[in-house]
Order: C-alpha cells, then structure tokens, then sequence
C-alpha cells in the first residue's frame, strides 16, 4: 500500500507523525511532500478535501504565522471554496499538517487513534 504525506520537516508534530508511521505501518511506501516546497495544487487540495469528509476549515493552520498575518480568522467565512482553495495553494504554511493520503482516506493532523483506525 502507498500514501503520501504532505508534511513540513521543521513540525514536531509531522515528526512524530512520520515516527510513527515508521513505527507502526512499516509496510505502507510513503512519499513525503514537503509542504513549502511543494504545496498542492488546487485540484490536488480540492481531491483531499472531497476524501477527508472535513470541513475545509480544517485545512487551515490556525495556529500558524499565515493564517495570523493574513487575517484568515476574520476573511475565512467570507471566502468562497474556490478562494480557500487557492489560498492554501499558494502558501504551504498555511496548511494545517501533517496531510496523509491514503487514498479513499485522507487524515488531517496527527491524531494516533485516527491514523491507527485507517492505516490499521
């Protein structure tokens, strides 16, 4: 089985997302998709969208310094999808990580119970 995931390597948490990858599904190939080098397209964000069952909300890195400095607390419900889309398109740090594609699954931050009930 193979996944991707989309991950910035100076996160603690896409670190221990990938530890436990390592640690847990040793037999999943993955390709790691550095978020700020290469963020996903729109097409790509809107494919992970549809597959995660999230609100695209969830997508956003609100903790982050983008979403701060861009005022995504208050443009956010103005936005339309289309406008969201682009927006994580075009900065990688504004995109809540890790992002693992499992393919019919895709999972948005690290939670173990999560991944462990998906990557089973």
């Amino acid at each position: 089985m193979t996944a991707t995931l989309y991950h910035y390597p100076g996160c603690d948490t896409c670190r221990k997302a990938r530890k436990w990858l390592k640690t847990h599904a040793a037999e999943l190939e993955v390709e790691l998709v550095h978020l700020v080098e290469a963020p996903p397209d729109v097409e790509t964000l809107r494919s992970l969208h549809a597959r995660s069952g999230q609100p695209l909300r969830r997508f956003f890195n609100t903790s982050g310094g983008s979403y701060r400095s861009g005022g995504f607390k208050e443009r956010l419900a103005a936005m339309s999808e289309q406008e969201q889309l682009e927006a994580l398109a075009a900065d990688g740090m504004l995109i809540k990580r890790p992002v693992l594609d499992l393919g019919e699954v895709v999972l948005v931050g690290f939670a173990e119970s999560d991944w462990a009930a998906a990557v089973g």
